[in-house]
């Protein structure tokens, strides 16, 4: 085994142990009849809006990557974009280290199509940076409008979230700043990056935000069902969770998304309904995501078979004077 597996193997389990823990603080105080009560406390037309929020947050990132086939020069149909969008992202939201994960199974899908290891990996770069995009235009959005919740929510003082608003909403808009100025591409080791066209730097801002959005929207209508919480205390958990969750590479953020959101919403963040935003959000979407790679891979292993025993030319006849001469050369 090479010394990188070993690394990431290590880090693996450490963050899997990292989970089991944050896992057992948040449900050691309960029992499981109480968290049982607690998801029944969550109405039916809460859950359905979750799943139908869930869809659509998924919805915009398959849009994310049909943009960022066509940023690499490579445009594929929305469907095979879709398929390698969801396969990917369902399995990568619950490994975590995303760029590994679900970065590993886009390669899968787009090499067969004809991408170059090049291309994936700017497809991998493009739909990343897409995700950063918008948790800070959603982070700085939410900021500016609320700053007196936010600075509750966070602990400090009333004017602060302004200054963090702007100085985080900067980020993106510099990146849009230069997609129109920058013509230089960008160099990292044998790879070169251009800045996208300005108007898929735009597609990107706006379906990276409508994705959290969406996100934290699912959330919401669950944490609503049980208590008194506002759309924009959830969703400032939700992209609060989202930090902790990147810093601490904890796969699937397990436990890290539970803590944090019931530190930021003492008393209103119920465990049914952080229980229940798992499962919809995480667990549903990998049992899907496993189910069609498993069928991808057996259509593509049956496509590869026919193509290995049937090239698509006739067998070879031989001629009754070759036929012949082979017979007289095995006489020798």
């Amino acid at each position: 085994m090479s010394a990188r597996r070993i690394v990431l193997n290590s880090f693996l389990i450490l963050g899997l142990l990292l989970a089991a823990y944050l896992l057992y603080k948040v449900f050691s105080r309960y029992t499981f009849d109480e968290v049982l009560r607690s998801i029944d406390a969550i109405s039916a037309s809460g859950v359905g809006s979750a799943i139908a929020f869930c869809c659509l947050s998924y919805l915009c990132l398959t849009g994310v990557d049909w943009m960022a086939l066509r940023y690499v020069g490579r445009p594929l149909g929305y469907r095979k974009a879709a398929i390698a969008s969801f396969t990917a992202l369902s399995i990568g939201h619950n490994l975590g280290v995303a760029a590994l994960s679900s970065g590993a199974v886009r390669y899968r899908f787009y090499t067969r199509w004809g991408l170059s290891a090049e291309q994936v990996a700017k497809v991998i770069l493009f739909c990343g940076m897409t995700v950063m995009l918008g948790l800070a235009s959603l982070g700085g959005i939410l900021c500016l409008i609320n700053p007196v919740g936010v600075s509750k929510l966070l602990g400090v003082n009333v004017d602060e979230p302004f200054w963090i608003g702007l100085v985080v909403l900067s980020l993106p808009m510099a990146y849009l700043i230069l997609s129109a100025t920058m013509r230089s591409p960008l160099q990292i080791w044998k790879w070169r990056f251009a800045m996208p066209d300005p108007r898929i730097a735009v597609g990107q801002l706006v379906i990276g935000t409508s994705n959290f959005t969406c996100v934290a929207a699912c959330l919401h209508q669950l944490l609503a069902s049980g208590s008194q919480v506002s759309f924009i205390q959830s969703a400032t958990a939700f992209v609060l969770a989202n930090v902790a969750v990147l810093a601490a590479h904890v796969p699937g953020g397990l436990g890290v998304l539970e803590v944090t959101v019931r530190a930021v919403l003492p008393g209103t963040a119920s465990i049914g309904a952080l229980v229940a935003f798992r499962v919809i959000y995480f667990l549903l979407p990998l049992v899907l995501g496993l189910s069609v790679l498993a069928v991808s891979e057996i259509a593509f292993n049956r496509e590869k078979k026919k193509s290995l025993n049937f090239s698509g030319k006739p067998p070879r006849v031989a001629s009754p004077a070759s036929a012949a001469g082979d017979t007289a050369a095995r006489g020798r």
